[in-house]
């Protein structure tokens, strides 16, 4: 049907999706040869390439041309050359590289979730361990997820702690829900040195936060909390809690629950800080926050993206009376501040 101007739409949209997996493999592949390292260190023809990744010259040839049509190269005189974006996000040698996270988000179990995305939508049941999904207990993924995701969370974790005014050293004890880098509490602690973490998730997930911890010297005062953030005892008395990345996985029933929990561990004047997506209450917009309800519902039961208004709610009925809404600028996230 042509449109109302008289004119036809062309269908590169449709064809754009339909192989958009192959920019997931082509992407995932450049990270595991170091293709970007490489051309930043100058290997920056498809012959050099090849002959430092140990693989057919025709290949790389075709990796890198596809990686230049897709924006993640540049090529000239069949030189190739890192963008801005590339640079900065997938050159091994940059701080704010964020190349591990093909290692957690190209896990075969997640990309099988979506094979059959009607089926999950007829049944409401994840593909995800067995219909459990990702928060069935002890899911190995997040292990995964530990160890190749909190590099990504760093700006967030800094912008996080600059709200919250960690640098100003007062006395904290703080419960990390859900920590698997453990990032969050971890720059709190870097940045206050009177701050104590206390860091709750599985057991196997917290042996790399308790890396993470060693790592940046303040493992004196990070405490592990093993177990389910609904079953583990929290203890009480916390003056911030960090509930990072965790809400989106359930209803909000469920998560009324959680926070009712959060609450009765929480320090009279106590403050809790959620980190996560929050779209606007159109729910497709902005773009970022708008589709993780994609990923939750390949992967979860009941998870959701939620606008704040939702968010409002289910503090309000758990017993939260002030609720502030931080966009962080440069994570796509965004923070809710909860006081009693």
């Amino acid at each position: 049907m042509a449109s109302q101007g008289g004119t036809q739409p062309g269908p590169e949209r449709i064809f754009e999706t339909m192989f958009a997996h192959q920019r997931t493999a082509a992407l995932k592949a450049a990270i595991e040869f170091d293709l970007f390292t490489s051309i930043g260190q100058g290997f920056d023809t498809a012959p050099a390439l090849a002959s430092r990744s140990k693989a057919t010259g025709r290949g790389i040839r075709i990796l890198c041309d596809y990686l230049t049509v897709i924006g993640f190269l540049t090529k000239q005189d069949g030189r190739y050359g890192l963008t801005p974006e590339s640079a900065t996000y997938l050159d091994r040698r940059s701080p704010a590289c964020i190349a591990s996270i093909a290692n957690f988000m190209t896990l075969p179990e997640k990309i099988d979730a979506f094979k059959d995305l009607a089926g999950v939508i007829r049944s409401g049941r994840p593909a995800l361990s067995e219909g459990a999904g990702s928060v069935s207990p002890e899911n190995p993924i997040w292990v995964s997820f530990a160890r190749s995701m909190g590099a990504m969370q760093i700006p967030a974790a800094r912008e996080l702690a600059r709200i919250l005014e960690a640098s100003a050293g007062r006395k904290w004890k703080v419960l990390d829900i859900a920590a698997g880098h453990g990032v969050y509490g971890i720059e709190l602690a870097r940045q206050n040195p009177n701050a104590e973490i206390f860091a709750q998730d599985w057991a196997s997930v917290l042996n790399v936060a308790a890396e993470n911890a060693r790592a940046a010297a303040i493992e004196s005062r990070y405490h592990l909390l093993p177990g389910s953030a609904f079953e583990v005892d929290f203890g009480s008395g916390y003056d911030v809690i960090l509930v990072t990345g965790f809400l989106h996985h359930f209803s909000p029933a469920e998560i009324e629950t959680l926070l009712r929990k959060v609450r009765a561990s929480l320090a009279p004047g106590g403050v809790v800080a959620t980190v996560d997506f929050v779209p606007n209450e159109d729910h497709v917009s902005p773009p970022r926050a708008a589709t993780f309800s994609m990923e939750m519902l390949g992967t979860t039961v009941s998870g959701d993206s939620y606008s704040f208004s939702e968010y409002l709610k289910m503090f309000h009925s758990a017993g939260f009376s002030s609720n502030e809404l931080h966009p962080l600028a440069r994570s796509g996230h965004s923070l809710i501040l909860s006081r009693v």
